[in-house]
């Protein structure tokens, strides 16, 4: 039997008065034309319609792909400069500040990428509703992130599944994420991230209660979420903290935007129609607190953020999602639209080198140089020596190994088969690398997230492998217990700093095994006054257990 169809009650309501969830200000973006071509207006119905051709959205998105990975956004680069001039920073922050100076401006040459981590293609398109289009819209700015992956030096990051435990690197960076909006009138306006994995994997959704809604509760709930964080990611960080939500989903999608500043233009104040707005005060007591952790840009002092955008969302009674989430070194973002007027990208600073100091200063304290070619057992007498912090100069022989391989190596040890030679006599580099330029020994060749590795770490000590490790971030309390057990060493690089280091540390690059890997296949490289840091000695000495972070 059907259930009777509910009648409405005939009782009048007052007319609708639509407020926008997110009524931002103007767009003071600076922008560059790049092209009038595929872009033309026609009279349809009486109105004048914007006709976009599928070249026009498919070139934009290849243009946008191909800026953020070698330009940054000339905030940023001030505010790297800042800390060079700040007397409050550390010299460790002043040294990976530098460095990442540096590193820009080899980016800015076009030819190598600022991070190895080339990133996750991300596009948000805002389609007016006076703009025509094939219907294809995802296509084409797929399309264009694609071939901006294909011809340039990027790397290639995306793993299909062909099983719920097997993959496969698809060879191209696709598939791209891209959504759609239905907003505005007679324009298409878009946001285009690359998002790596490492700041990706710092999104955090806490489900908390509304209890936490007093300002002396959401600091200390904050305080702690904020030290989960770490540095893996490659701080200083643009940190976005956003509270409430009418979803779990809507909540986190607000993060990521906040982290590419794109919220900055909303209100600074609340009202009854439940609009989202900025906290400017939380804001900056959020920043203050970063400062006082003591982490600093990855290797301790103030400099842990930039800074901190702090967003308040409406939200159900009994609901309070609070999210987190960074924008790493390699901020990589750039806002696009097509309008009457032909196809514009974000204007990104093209000359990071006004942001060098005239003399290059004399950074980080003093350096202990270590040659990677003497025999294992020297190299672990050498560091041996020498406390936790001590900053490094490597010269001499690596290996490259990463997830994939480290499993591959694991299979090994389970069916009873030693580990091979190299990964024993040579300092494990976790890193993999971007396409290597014609005329270059490496592409791109940062060091990624060594949290990813710890489980390996006991069982290849104890196999005799892993005995220096080098890359960046904090590690697990189980690192620390093998490197005291073993007698093991791990070193901190410098993330965020690919070109930087391609550029001038790594001379020779080759495949040592399992090419089938991609970027994830184990390589051989001979690096010169690489740079790194003590973290964790063979006696147990954690440098990041002191920040809290271990």
């Amino acid at each position: 039997m059907n259930a009777p169809t509910a009648i409405p009650d005939p009782k009048p309501v007052p007319p609708y008065r639509h407020t926008p969830l997110f009524p931002l200000g103007a767009d003071t973006t600076p922008y560059k034309k790049l092209t009038t071509e595929g872009v033309r207006v026609e009279r349809v119905l009486g109105k004048d319609m914007l006709v976009v051709s599928r070249e026009a959205l498919r070139s934009l998105s290849e243009a946008a792909f191909g800026d953020i990975n070698h330009y940054l956004r000339p905030g940023h680069l001030k505010q790297l400069r800042s800390i060079l001039d700040d007397k409050e920073a550390s010299d460790n922050d002043k040294f990976v500040a530098f460095d990442f100076l540096k590193n820009a401006n080899i980016a800015a040459g076009g030819v190598l990428p600022m991070c190895q981590d080339t990133g996750t293609a991300i596009i948000m398109g805002k389609k007016g509703f006076r703009v025509l289009t094939d219907g294809d819209d995802e296509a084409a700015l797929s399309e264009g992130a694609r071939d901006a992956y294909l011809r340039r030096n990027l790397r290639y990051s995306q793993v299909a599944p062909l099983s719920m435990y097997e993959e496969k690197n698809t060879a191209n960076n696709m598939p791209a994420q891209c959504e759609i909006y239905a907003e505005g009138d007679e324009a298409y306006k878009f946001m285009f991230m690359a998002k790596g994995g490492g700041s990706a994997n710092k999104s955090f959704l806490f489900q908390a209660t509304p209890s936490v809604l007093t300002r002396d509760r959401m600091l200390a709930f904050l305080k702690e979420k904020v030290l989960t964080l770490g540095t893996a990611a490659c701080p200083p960080y643009h940190l976005a903290i956003v509270i409430g939500g009418t979803s779990a989903e809507l909540c986190m999608k607000t993060v990521k935007l906040a982290s590419a500043r794109y919220l900055d233009a909303l209100p600074t104040h609340g009202s009854a129609d439940g609009n989202a707005f900025r906290d400017l005060e939380m804001e900056q007591e959020i920043l203050k607190m970063t400062q006082s952790l003591g982490v600093g840009a990855q290797f301790g002092g103030k400099y842990f953020c930039h800074d901190v955008r702090v967003i308040r969302l409406p939200r159900h009674g009994a609901s309070l999602p609070i999210g987190l989430g960074v924008s790493c070194s390699a901020d990589r973002q750039v806002l696009g639209k097509i309008t009457r007027d032909g196809v514009y990208l974000e204007e990104l600073e093209h000359n990071p080198a006004q942001y060098l100091p005239a003399v290059e200063q004399s950074l980080g304290g003093e350096v202990v140089k270590i040659d990677l070619n003497q025999p294992m057992a020297e190299i672990l007498a050498t560091l041996s020596t020498h406390p936790i912090k001590t900053r490094l100069s490597l010269s001499g022989t690596m290996i490259v190994a990463r997830d994939s391989a480290h499993a591959k190596l694991r299979e090994r040890l389970e069916k009873g088969e030693p580990l091979p030679d190299y990964f024993k006599n040579h300092p494990i580099y976790y890193a993999g690398p971007a396409k290597t330029p014609a005329g270059y020994a490496s592409g791109a060749f940062g060091p990624t997230t060594a949290g990813r590795m710890d489980s390996f770490v006991d069982q290849f000590q104890a196999a005799g492998g892993s005995m220096v490790m080098l890359a960046k971030g904090n590690r697990a309390a189980a690192v620390r217990e093998a490197c005291k057990k073993h007698g093991g060493f791990y070193l901190g690089s410098i993330g965020g700093a690919a070109a930087n280091l391609a550029g001038h540390c790594i001379k020779k690059v080759e495949v040592v095994e399992y090419p089938e890997l991609g970027m994830e296949a184990i390589w051989r490289i001979e690096v010169l006054d690489f740079p790194a840091f003590i973290i964790i000695d063979d006696k147990g000495n954690d440098f990041f257990k002191e920040l809290n972070l271990g």
